[in-house]
C-alpha cells in the first residue's frame, strides 16, 4: 500500500501560522471597530472616545485602564488603513524572533510612548509654551506607538548597509512629523522610535564606509528640500506655531529646489565644493534661527504678530533639523575629499605595455589578457597590484581579477575600493572568480553572470559515445579535405585577412547592434602578435570560419592555456565548421603542452540551486528575452559538446542601491557605439521574439 503524500501547506497559510499575535492585534481591532462603528464613523465623536482614550487628562482623572483599552481603537474610518498596514512592523519581527519578542517590543514600546509623552507634555505645559498647553489637554488612541517600536525594532533587524538608511528614513520620518505638525500621537512616535533606538543600540554611523557617510548627507539634504516644498502647499500646526499653505513664492521655491539637488548630487559624489555649500547654508539658516529665539526670549513672541512676520515658524522648525545637518557634516568631513579628475590609484598608471609585462611575470586568469584591451584604465596600488577597469556612467567597472603577486590580489581588491569610494564612483567588479569575492568586505552582494567553461587538455581524447559530434566533425573534415591552421592574423597573406574580415563584417552587420566589447573582442584586438588565430580552409582556398585564442599566463611567464574569443563562419561553408575548429585547437593546445582551453563565460546559463529564489528567476528571464538577439542558451549547448568543467564567475557590489548606475555603465561598456535608435530596434526585436 503506498504512502500518500502529505499535501503542501499554501505559502500564505505558512506565514499566517508564523505572526499569530500580529493576526490577533488586527482581528480584534477590525472587530471593536465593527461593535462600536468605528469603521464607518468618527469615534472620536462617540460619548465612549473619553472613557478610552488615553493621555494626560485621562491619568490625573484616575482612568488608569485607557493605555491599554485604548490601543485597540481608532478615532477615524480612514485611519483603519494606516494602522493596520503599521502592523507590518510587528509582523515581521515575530516572523523573525517570535511571538513572545514581538510582544514584548509593542507593549512596552506602546505603554512607554503613552506615559512618557504624558510626563514631558506635564513638565512643558508648566511654562508659556502654548503648544504643550494645548497637547497637554489631548487624548488620542490607537496603536501607533507600540507599532512604531517593533517598526524599528524590524529596521535594527536589517542587514548593513540598509539598516543605517532605514534608521534615518525613519528617524527623518518621526522628526519632521513632530516639528512640522507636532500632534499628540507624533510625539508619542517619536518617543517610541527613540527608545528602541536606545535600547537595540542598532544605529552604528560611525562604522559606515565614506560612500554610506555621502548617501546619508545626501538623504538628509534631499529631505530637507522635500519639506520646503512640502510646506508651501500643506498647512502645519507644530510646536512652532501655524502655518497656512503660500500663495506665491513658487518660482522661489522650485529655484531652492534645485539648488539643493546640485548640492546634494554633489554631496553624494563626494565632492568638496558641495559640502563647504551645504555647510555654510546650514550655519546661515542656524544663525537665522538662533537670531529669532534670541528676540523671542528678549522681546515675546507677540512681536511676530504685530509686525505680521511670515515664515518664523517653518524658520524655527528647520533650524531643529540643521542643528542634526550641521553636526553631522561636521562629523563626517572626512569623506567630502574627491575632485571631479580624481585618478584612481598610485601614478603614474601603468599602460597597456606594462600591464602585458605584469600579465606576463605573475600570470593570470582565463579572462585577464581582455584587461589588455583598449577603453581600459588602469589604478596601480599600494599592495603592487594592478585593477584594470573602465569608468562609465559614475562606476569604476573592475574587470576580472586583479593582476599582479598573487599574495596581494585580495588587498588589491580592498585598496580599489577605498580609492574608488574616495574619487566619488561606484566599485564594482566584473566576472570575478571565488577569490575576489571572498576579499570584498563581507557586506557586498554577489549575483551569477557568466560559468566560465573550461576543457582541460591534458590527456584529452576524442574517443567514446560522448564526443561522437566533435570526432564525425573531425573526421568529416578530413574526407571533405578541409585544413586546419594554427597561425597569427597579421602572418597571413592579404587575401585570406580580407576573407576574414568580411566573414566578421558579414556576421556583425546581421546584428541590430554594433559588436559587444569588454569582454568579446573584436578584429583589432586579434591582430596583436600574442593571439592566435584558428582557420578552417576549404580545398578551393576559402575560409569557411575562423576562432581566435587569448592567451593565459602562468606565474613563471609560460603560456598555460588559452580562451577562445571570436567565432566566426562564412555562410554556405563547412557545416560543421565550429566543432571542427575547437577540437583541432584543443588537439594542438594540448600537444604543444598548454594545460587549459577556456571557451569563455556562458552568460545567463548558470544552473542555480533550488533555493537561489529571484536571482534565478531574473536570470532565466533575462535569458529568454536576449535570446532572439544573441542566443546565450544555443551558445552554451554547442560548448557543451565539449565536455568543460565549470568555474563560476561574479558581479560583485555594494548593495542594491547601485544596480542601476551598474546596469548602464555595463550596458555602456558592452555596447559603447550603440545609438539610441540601435538600442531601439533591439528591443522591437527582443518583443517580436517574445511574440514568436
Amino acid at each position: 500500500m503506498s504512502e500518500q503524500k502529505t499535501p503542501t501547506p499554501h505559502p500564505v497559510w505558512v506565514l499566517a501560522r508564523s505572526i499569530p499575535a500580529t493576526l490577533t492585534f488586527v482581528l480584534v481591532m477590525l472587530a471593536i471597530g465593527v461593535v462600536f462603528g468605528g469603521l464607518w464613523s468618527s469615534f472620536e465623536d462617540s460619548p465612549l472616545y473619553e472613557y478610552v482614550a488615553y493621555g494626560l487628562p485621562a491619568l490625573l482623572e484616575g482612568r488608569w485602564w485607557t493605555p491599554v483599552v485604548g490601543t485597540f481603537f481608532v478615532n477615524q474610518p480612514w485611519v483603519y488603513l494606516f494602522t493596520i498596514a503599521s502592523f507590518i512592523g510587528m509582523g515581521y519581527l515575530e516572523y523573525r524572533r517570535g511571538s513572545r519578542v514581538a510582544l514584548a517590543y509593542f507593549w512596552v514600546g506602546q505603554l512607554f510612548a503613552i506615559f512618557a509623552t504624558a510626563l514631558v507634555l506635564g513638565l512643558l505645559a508648566l511654562t508659556p509654551w502654548v503648544w504643550a498647553q494645548t497637547e497637554a489637554q489631548a487624548l488620542d488612541v490607537g496603536a501607533s506607538g507600540g507599532t512604531m517600536a517593533c517598526i524599528a525594532a524590524a529596521v535594527g533587524l536589517a542587514k548593513p548597509p540598509w539598516r543605517v538608511r532605514g534608521w534615518l528614513i525613519l528617524l527623518a520620518f518621526v522628526f519632521i512629523a513632530m516639528f512640522y505638525w507636532g500632534e499628540l500621537a507624533d510625539l508619542e512616535h517619536l518617543i517610541a522610535v527613540l527608545l528602541i533606538l536606545f535600547v537595540d543600540r542598532s544605529l552604528r554611523v560611525q562604522r559606515t564606509t565614506v560612500r554610506e557617510q555621502r548617501l546619508l548627507a545626501w538623504i538628509g539634504l534631499i529631505v530637507m528640500g522635500t519639506i520646503q516644498i512640502i510646506t508651501i502647499v500643506i498647512p502645519t500646526d507644530g510646536p512652532f506655531g501655524q502655518t497656512q499653505p503660500a500663495t506665491g513664492g513658487f518660482i522661489d521655491a522650485a529655484v531652492d529646489a534645485l539648488i539643493i539637488l546640485l548640492i546634494a548630487n554633489g554631496l553624494r559624489r563626494g565632492r568638496r565644493w558641495a559640502w563647504i555649500v551645504a555647510l555654510v547654508l546650514g550655519i546661515i539658516n542656524l544663525l537665522v534661527a538662533a537670531v529669532v529665539v534670541a528676540v523671542i526670549v528678549a522681546i515675546g513672541p507677540g512681536w511676530i504678530d504685530e509686525l505680521d512676520v511670515s515664515g518664523v515658524e517653518l524658520l524655527l522648525a528647520s533650524g531643529f533639523l540643521w542643528i542634526l545637518m550641521v553636526t553631522y557634516l561636521i562629523w563626517v568631513r572626512a569623506a567630502f575629499r574627491s575632485k571631479r579628475s580624481s585618478r584612481l590609484g598610485i601614478q603614474p598608471a601603468p599602460d597597456q605595455d606594462e600591464v602585458k609585462e605584469i600579465l606576463k611575470a605573475h600570470g593570470g586568469g582565463t579572462l585577464s589578457w581582455m584587461t589588455t584591451w583598449d577603453g581600459n584604465s588602469y589604478a596601480r596600488v599600494p599592495s603592487g597590484g594592478v585593477v584594470a577597469y573602465q569608468r562609465r556612467a559614475g562606476v569604476a567597472l573592475a574587470l576580472s581579477d586583479p593582476l599582479g603577486p598573487e599574495a596581494s590580489r585580495a588587498a588589491a581588491v580592498q585598496e580599489f575600493i577605498r580609492t574608488t569610494e574616495a574619487a566619488g564612483l561606484i566599485p564594482c567588479f566584473f566576472s570575478s572568480d571565488e577569490a575576489t569575492r571572498a576579499a570584498v568586505p563581507p557586506t557586498w552582494r554577489s549575483i551569477v553572470v557568466a560559468d566560465d567553461t573550461i576543457v582541460d587538455l591534458p590527456g584529452l581524447q576524442f574517443t567514446g559515445k560522448q564526443w561522437n559530434s566533435v570526432r564525425s566533425s573531425l573526421n568529416r573534415a578530413g574526407r571533405e579535405e578541409m585544413t586546419f591552421r594554427l597561425t597569427h592574423l597579421r602572418d597571413e597573406p592579404w587575401g585570406v585577412q580580407q576573407q576574414v574580415r568580411a566573414i566578421s563584417e558579414m556576421w556583425v552587420g546581421d546584428k541590430g547592434l554594433p559588436e559587444m566589447r569588454f569582454t568579446l573582442g573584436t578584429l583589432e584586438e586579434a591582430e596583436v602578435p600574442e593571439v592566435r588565430l584558428a582557420l578552417a580552409i576549404s580545398p578551393s582556398g576559402d575560409v569557411d570560419g575562423f576562432l581566435s585564442w587569448l592567451p593565459v599566463y602562468s606565474a613563471d611567464g609560460a603560456i598555460r592555456g588559452w580562451t577562445l574569443d571570436l567565432m566566426r563562419r562564412r555562410d554556405g561553408g563547412f557545416p560543421p565548421v565550429m566543432e571542427y575548429l575547437i577540437g583541432s585547437s584543443a588537439r594542438a593546445f594540448s600537444e604543444e603542452g598548454a594545460q587549459i582551453m577556456s571557451l569563455s563565460g556562458a552568460p545567463l546559463a548558470h544552473e542555480y540551486p533550488p533555493d537561489a529564489g529571484a536571482i534565478a528567476t531574473l536570470s532565466d528571464w533575462l535569458a529568454d528575452k536576449l535570446e532572439p538577439v544573441y542566443g546565450f542558451a544555443s551558445l552554451h549547448r554547442f560548448k557543451e559538446k565539449f565536455h568543460p568543467r565549470y568555474e563560476t564567475m561574479y558581479l560583485l557590489f555594494r548593495d542594491e542601491a547601485d544596480l542601476t548606475r551598474i546596469g548602464a555603465a555595463l550596458t555602456r561598456a558592452f555596447l559603447p557605439d550603440a545609438t539610441v535608435r540601435q538600442f531601439a530596434e533591439a528591443g522591437l526585436e527582443l518583443v517580436r521574439g517574445e511574440r514568436d
